[in-house]
């Protein structure tokens, strides 16, 4: 089974979306069609806390992520993040949050992630969380985290 990778990305830019688009370059995958996924973790594939993304197929193509992205205007703070958590065999679930503050962003992502193990009979055995974040003084900003799945593929 394919991997899944975690990649993260800030950067600022003259609008909104620019940001978002400029913050998912960071990521390396801002030339692909993201298929948003609710946050299930299959029991097959390897989770990679990568950063930046590798060569996932030609541009235009699909791509199936996990993604958390928050956006800031000027003199505001944007926080993304996402959490994991696994069983020993592989399931488990992903706890995706966006907000101003980091800490407080990290701090619902545990909590949504006791949740989510709560609700399932599972033996979770790895948990991890990651956050990134921005404060643009002058533009707009925006912070992402997204957790990839596999490579991309054709959209049509």
């Amino acid at each position: 089974m394919s991997t899944i990778r975690v990649v993260w990305g800030a950067a600022t830019g003259p609008t909104a979306l620019s940001s978002y688009d400029a913050a998912l370059a960071e990521a390396g995958v801002h030339n692909y069609n993201l298929v948003t996924l609710s946050s299930v973790i299959p029991a097959g594939p390897a989770i990679e806390v990568v950063g930046t993304a590798p060569d996932l197929g030609p541009p235009g193509e699909a791509l199936e992520v996990v993604q958390s992205a928050a956006t800031a205007a000027p003199g505001e703070q944007a926080a993304a993040g996402i959490g994991w958590a696994r069983t020993a065999d592989g399931p488990g679930i992903f706890y995706e949050v966006d907000g101003t503050d980091p800490e407080a962003v990290r701090a619902e992502i545990r909590e949504g992630l006791a949740a989510g193990r709560e609700l399932r009979e599972w033996e979770f055995v790895e948990q991890q969380v990651r956050v990134e974040s921005v404060a643009p003084e002058e533009s707009f900003a925006s912070a992402v985290v997204l957790a990839t799945y596999g490579q991309s593929h054709p959209v049509v």
